[in-house]
């Protein structure tokens, strides 16, 4: 064996070693001539520090990242086939499109992360000799390997699992739209509150998992009972007909008509305790000022752009809901379960009211867990014991905002002012 191979077999790279491929490789994704693509197969990069590198499309085959820190690293597209990542600090990584098949996660921390129609299915690995290293390999077929892994708040619609090993895994507020679980081992896995429309589940083991406030819709949900689960708590299809939603756009382009003539027309909507999921993007822009939606089941809503000035939606679900631009100033969303809603450059500030009158955007206790509030306008915002828990609010304005009590463990982006809060 020599001085820069491990007991692996694998290459041992040194962190300055590591350091000068991933710099290489930002350059070679920059366009720079200098530039060069990262090429790590069978490395041995244990332990080693990742984070926040640009690192999309380079190929690390078969390569161990055993108890590495890769904390918002980007491996969009990365070939990682037959990687090890036991025990790696995955916080909020970008690894879209990745191939992940036959890869050991065995409790890798992935909260957060990104792993939209990632491959996590088996594959066919190399086994590097223990003393010959590359010039002798065996080859195995193994199931990727998911077990106690936490991806608790990850976006993993469109992902492929099946036939992985996912014992113990957490999905707690996971979004999961269209992802394949089909004969995965799921058993003691835990999907509270998390977005299941359209998983299939077909032939997963799923002893003893927790579905507690989980939505599921577009799924055949009677052959997940007779696989042991517990759905009572779960959120089903929506029961709403189509009169029904006619009603729905009636009543809100009424409130449209009530903004754009004065109040003189129209009048405000009201969607109490309504479920508005069939709606859809039927509401992306429209004028809705002062609408009321207390306790209504908005998840997965799209309402870009809308004019939500002084809306009521306190206690509302808007789970997994995009709000990208709306302007919510004065809105109350007290209670409101913002779980993985996109506020991306949301409006949020105080509506003002009169020359010395401004009514602030109420948030108390209203949980943001996993929220991207990406360049957000929170000034004077009142989020007291709110839960803020993973939320990226990278670039947000938060001048005069109050965060008294608010949980703010894994919130990144910037630095909170513990004053202020």
């Amino acid at each position: 064996m020599t001085d820069h191979q491990s007991t692996t077999g694998r290459r041992r790279l040194s962190q300055a070693e590591l350091d000068i491929v991933m710099t290489g490789h930002e350059r070679f994704l920059a366009g720079k001539s200098d530039g060069k693509r990262a090429s790590l197969r069978f490395a041995d990069l244990a332990q080693l520090d990742l984070s926040r590198r640009d690192l999309s499309d380079g190929d690390f085959v078969g390569s161990s990242f055993d108890g590495c820190k890769m904390i918002g690293v980007r491996l969009c597209r990365a070939a990682l086939f037959g990687c090890s990542f036991r025990r790696a600090d995955l916080r909020h990584a970008v690894m879209t499109r990745a191939d992940i098949r036959g890869a050991c996660l065995r409790g890798a921390n992935l909260s957060g992360a990104d792993l939209t129609q990632a491959d996590f299915r088996e594959g066919q690995i190399a086994i590097p000799h223990p003393r010959k290293g590359l010039d002798v390999l065996r080859h195995e077929t193994r199931n990727g390997e998911a077990d106690k892994a936490n991806f608790t708040g990850a976006t993993l619609n469109g992902s492929n699992f099946q036939g992985v090993s996912a014992f113990s895994a957490d999905f707690t507020d996971c979004a999961m739209k269209g992802a394949k679980m089909s004969g995965a081992n799921l058993k003691s896995a835990n999907f509270t509150g998390a977005m299941l429309n359209g998983v299939e589940f077909a032939g997963a083991n799923m002893q003893g998992a927790n579905f507690s406030g989980a939505v599921l819709s577009g799924m055949d949900v009677s052959q997940m009972r007779g696989m042991g689960a517990d759905m009572s708590t779960c959120l089903g299809e929506s029961t709403v007909n189509g009169p029904m939603v006619e009603g729905m756009l009636r009543r809100a382009f009424e409130n449209k008509q009530w903004c754009e003539t004065g109040g003189r027309e129209g009048r405000p909507a009201c969607f109490d305790g309504e479920d508005l999921r069939p709606l859809g993007a039927a509401l992306r822009g429209l004028l809705l000022t002062a609408m009321s939606a207390k306790g209504a089941c908005m998840v997965g809503l799209d309402l870009t752009g809308a004019q939500l000035q002084g809306a009521n939606l306190e206690g509302a679900d808007l789970r997994g809901a995009v709000l990208t631009a709306a302007d919510l100033r004065g809105a109350r969303l007290i209670g409101a379960n913002l779980t993985k809603v996109d506020l991306h450059k949301a409006n949020l500030s105080a509506l003002p009211l009169g020359p010395d009158r401004v009514a602030a955007s109420k948030m108390n206790r209203a949980r943001l867990r996993y929220a991207s509030v990406i360049g957000a306008d929170l000034s004077r915002a009142v989020l007291d014991h709110a839960d803020l828990g993973g939320a990226d609010l990278s670039g947000s304005m938060l001048k005069g905002v109050s965060l008294r009590g608010a949980e703010l463990t894994g919130v990144i982006g910037m630095e909170f002012n513990r004053q202020a809060a």
